[in-house]
């Protein structure tokens, strides 16, 4: 009897564990901007588990800054106090002016995850075009660790097949693990099993990995990587797991 319980424990305990996949979240109002009424964007980051919609606390990030055009802006002192998944969260409002492609960048501060007696970074960006500009969507922006979409990551159709490179420290990662969710914003969708919670592939040796995105919406795509530098918690050097994290809208024809 015993052991029929404790083997239904590890089930549950395993099958909890795959519907537990952390994101870095940076959410804009709107993925392309096309008219000066649509100028006025909003962003949420947030720390998630972006299918269950479980949320974290993030704090205030380190860095939230905003690249177009080859020039970077701070954004950092723009974040307002906000919530989402019932957690902390940060917002900003942004007025887009001119043609280019936006692409806003969060590094947070380290998160520690008791549950996996590690901390956790998650770099995180999400592309806006604005006014038909398209230059620079596959340039990396030299985070510690980054995808490099392959494919345009925005102005794309529900059913395309969207391709990234993982870099860490500007070097190819292969055969990089990559975690893929949908944010389920408004609870509309449920995974037939937890499986489908959380989708996982792998890059290629060249670092690229393929994705066939189902249905519209925002997906977010995650590599994982692992630090060579620890950090300390209660006195004792903890592991530190490194996301490289891209957000890109999907819509229907």
């Amino acid at each position: 009897m015993w052991k029929a319980l404790l083997t239904s424990l590890c089930l549950v305990l395993g099958t909890a564990g795959q519907a537990a996949a952390h994101f870095g979240m940076v959410i804009p109002s709107a993925s392309t901007v096309s008219d000066r009424e649509e100028a006025r964007i909003t962003l949420n980051l947030s720390f998630t588990h972006p299918m269950d919609m479980q949320g974290m606390p993030l704090a205030l990030p380190k860095i939230f800054k905003v690249v177009v055009n080859g020039e970077e802006h701070n954004l950092v002192d723009s974040l307002q106090p906000a919530t989402v998944a019932d957690h902390e969260a940060w917002s900003a409002v942004y007025d887009i002016r001119r043609p280019g492609v936006y692409q806003f960048v969060m590094e947070p501060m380290p998160y520690w995850e008791p549950a996996e007696d590690r901390y956790i970074i998650h770099y995180t960006k999400t592309c806006v075009a604005a006014f038909g500009g398209e230059d620079g969507w596959d340039e990396p922006v030299g985070l510690k660790t980054e995808i490099v979409p392959l494919t345009r990551p925005f102005g794309n159709y529900a059913g395309n097949v969207f391709q990234g490179r993982v870099l860490l420290d500007g070097k190819p990662v292969p055969y990089a693990e990559v975690e893929v969710e949908y944010y389920n914003q408004d609870h509309a969708r449920k995974a037939p099993n937890p499986y489908l919670v959380t989708q996982v592939i792998r890059a290629d040796a060249n670092a690229v990995f393929t994705y066939g995105v189902p249905f519209a919406g925002w997906w977010g795509f995650a590599a994982l990587t692992g630090s060579p530098d620890s950090l300390e918690h209660d006195g004792s050097p903890k592991s530190v797991e490194l996301g490289a994290v891209l957000w890109t809208q999907f819509v229907n024809p």
